[in-house]
């Protein structure tokens, strides 16, 4: 296994555990919903075994996250609609908060889209 490698595997299992950390599953709670072992599943998150897709799948599935979430910094992408969807640490902060507090996020964002829409307007009207 080369060095590149390594390093997907690395930070791919540290977004495992960090999903699984805020799920609050333990490693032996995720390792009996997916059917493994939870020396397995502390291997993906160390870096040391990588899934099959099946198994990447059925994590996601698991701890209710999306596979981008695993792969989208990883993968280069030349489309900077992409790369700038969503700030990875935003991400990691925003899965930490509990339902409440993603629920404060998601109406305080749209309130400030609402507000940037409106400046928006306005500008163009005194222009």
């Amino acid at each position: 296994m080369n060095s590149v490698e390594k390093n997907l595997r690395k930070n791919i299992g540290k977004k495992i555990k960090l999903a699984r950390t805020k799920a609050e599953y333990t490693q032996e709670q995720l390792a009996e919903k997916l059917s493994l072992s939870a020396r397995y599943v502390s291997q993906l998150e160390r870096g040391i075994a990588f899934g099959s897709a099946t198994t990447i799948t059925n994590i996601c599935k698991a701890l209710n996250i999306n596979s981008d979430f695993l792969f989208h910094d990883l993968i280069q992408c030349d489309s900077p609609i992409i790369n700038d969807l969503i700030d990875q640490n935003f991400l990691e902060s925003y899965l930490k908060l509990d339902t409440y507090n993603k629920l404060v996020i998601d109406t305080i964002t749209r309130e400030l889209v609402k507000l940037q829409k409106n400046e928006d307007e306005s500008f163009k009207k005194k222009a």
